[in-house]
């Protein structure tokens, strides 16, 4: 069952994509941006990008925030919504798969 798949798979692509690989570039960013804290709670949302003033004062340097555990955000009195969102986008840049938009996301 599985090999007839395969085969009726390899035969449905075409041969002008070499491999069989298609190209898509959707949900590319206009250009790289920059990053600091302010764009990065920016990029973030959901309404963390109210604690920037605390952030910057308090943290300063954004590799350091990228570090910051939860008990330090909850001292400096960040909901823990808003920590799971930081934690959680902070992990996704370290691994690279998460960059701030270069432009706002517009609200629908």
């Amino acid at each position: 069952m599985a090999w007839r798949q395969i085969i009726s798979y390899t035969r449905a692509i075409p041969a002008s994509t070499p491999f069989g690989f298609s190209r898509s570039f959707s949900n590319s960013t206009p250009f790289v941006v920059k990053v600091g804290i302010p764009e990065f709670l920016n990029g973030v949302g959901g309404g963390v990008e109210a604690h920037v003033a605390k952030l910057e004062s308090e943290i300063g340097d954004f590799q350091k925030l990228l570090v910051t555990r939860t008990l330090k955000l909850r001292k400096l009195g960040v909901p823990c919504k808003h920590r799971k969102l930081i934690l959680k986008y902070a992990h996704k840049y370290r691994l690279g798969l998460w960059r701030p938009r270069a432009e706002p996301v517009k609200a629908r």
